[in-house]
């Protein structure tokens, strides 16, 4: 028999352990543990300008990145991920679309030509801009929606700013955020030129807030995510997190660089100055929101994909060579570290050609999603190559600026014909590209003249066209 002063607690056992089994039937949660079969959530950080070497897990030297390199040793870092173009808006677009920029018309997206690009349409979006990412083209986050996910970005959006354009007519409820890259102000230095209008703060479609202090973007985006994460944890969702830092004006909040020079005295990791500090509050961002993610018991099946849009400005992309609206590995070879401890093993590092173009159709894939049937795009499921279990699915990566092909990759050969130059390197022996070795292998430099030729008759003929809008205007505060 069991004694009565025990019987009270045994049945405290029984109903905590029937309501579990109960609550993982009906996928609920009880706060014991996440729900059975539940999609994975997907977070993407995107940061502007942070080149290869940005991170510590990535040799940087120069910054401090614990947060980002736990997240590594947790998850896998990405040694030969690409963005489909050197600079923020055609880069971003194809994010979104799972397509090269080429082929969605955003190669060359702006409407705007001035003095100082000799009379050619400008390559990112600008202030009042008449180009932007087509309403129809189909979006991540409206792949995610399909599956019944809430959806929700803050930070820099980069891909027009008419409201047409906006995101949240291209997917997500919720935007909390900058129109485009956060120079583009009167204190530009080519204002003389561009005559540009005071930077807008969105929530939604409205602006909320002009000239926000740049020094708060990374913190203000911060807590609006980890507010989203809050408010849906018990929903599955789709989050971007678009970083304005570190692209110029450089900034950090007054916390951060206090905070950053007290652990240059205790393990002199990182060196001074503001970009090391911006890096260093984006790395704050990172931590801040996977403890969210912890303290609301969904971090095992939440995938977190951080990355950068391009290669760096002020940064270091070494040992590639290149950098931002380059050509060159270090123009659109990224740091990028991914993290989902229910589906990803710990630790793993691979070297494997993967694309940011990649994320929409492998997410739609783990979430359930049916991408249309007549939908064509670039982006493959790179899941199986992640953990492990295939080779890339691409056989060639193509490089492209301002609308002009310039490169391609096949396994570990490049050839790069741009700057009056043909040259053809061996990635795996030569990574920072010192060594043309074009004279060596003619076969191989014709087999990949032929694959580049075949890619732009393939985008001229089946390009969809840009968004376009008749007398754009500024945004401004009504």
């Amino acid at each position: 028999m069991i004694p009565r002063r025990f019987s009270f607690f045994f049945a405290i056992v029984a109903v905590a352990l029937m309501t579990e089994l109960v609550a993982s039937a009906f996928g609920q949660e009880t706060g014991l543990a996440e729900p059975v079969n539940r999609k994975p959530n997907l977070i993407i950080i995107f940061t502007d300008d942070q080149g290869y070497a940005d991170l510590s897990c990535f040799g940087g030297k120069h910054v401090y990145t614990p947060n980002i390199d736990q997240m590594a040793k947790e998850g896998a870092r990405l040694t030969s991920f690409y963005v489909a173009a050197p600079l923020c808006t055609p880069s971003r677009a194809a994010l979104m679309t799972g397509s090269y920029p080429a082929r969605i018309d955003m190669d060359v997206p702006s409407s705007i030509t001035v003095e100082a690009v000799s009379q050619k349409p400008f390559p990112v979006c600008l202030a009042g801009d008449g180009r932007g990412l087509n309403p129809s083209e189909l979006t991540i986050a409206e792949v995610a929606q399909s599956a019944g996910y809430k959806t929700g970005m803050f930070g820099k959006w980069h891909l027009g700013d008419q409201p047409e354009f906006l995101p949240t007519r291209q997917g997500f409820e919720e935007f909390f955020g900058i129109p485009y890259s956060h120079d583009i102000h009167p204190k530009h230095p080519r204002q003389r030129i561009f005559k540009f209008p005071p930077l807008p703060l969105l929530e939604g479609e409205t602006v909320i807030e002009m000239e926000p202090n740049a020094n708060f973007l990374t913190r203000r985006f911060t807590e609006r995510a980890v507010d989203f994460i809050e408010r849906n944890k018990d929903e599955a969702f789709f989050l971007y997190l678009a970083h304005p830092l570190p692209h110029g004006p450089l900034a950090a909040s007054p916390e951060i660089k206090k905070q950053y020079a007290e652990q240059l005295k205790v393990n002199k990791a990182g060196k001074p100055g503001l970009f090391p500090a911006a890096i260093y509050e984006i790395d704050w961002s990172v931590g801040e929101i996977l403890k969210a993610l912890k303290d609301q018991g969904i971090d095992e099946n939440t995938i977190v994909l951080f990355t950068s849009d391009n290669g760096p400005a002020k940064g270091s992309a070494k040992p590639l060579s290149g950098k931002k609206g380059s050509t060159l590995e270090g123009g659109q070879r990224v740091p990028a570290v991914i993290r989902w401890p229910k589906g990803i093993p710990a630790g793993i590092e691979n070297d494997k050609i993967l694309t940011a173009m990649d994320v929409l159709p492998t997410f739609a894939k783990l979430a359930g999603a049916k991408l249309p049937s007549n939908l064509v795009i670039d982006g493959k499921d790179i899941m199986p190559a992640i953990v492990g279990e295939a080779d890339s699915p691409h056989e060639y990566f193509f490089y492209a600026h301002w609308g002009v092909l310039e490169g391609v990759r096949w396994k570990s050969w490049k050839l790069r014909i741009a700057d009056g130059k043909e040259a053809l390197y061996k990635l795996d022996t030569d990574i920072s590209e010192k060594k043309n070795v074009a004279a060596k292998h003619p076969e191989i430099v014709q087999q990949l003249k032929v694959a580049m030729q075949g890619f732009e008759k393939e985008m001229q003929a089946s390009v969809r066209s840009a968004g376009s809008v008749e007398n754009p205007m500024p945004l401004s505060m009504k």
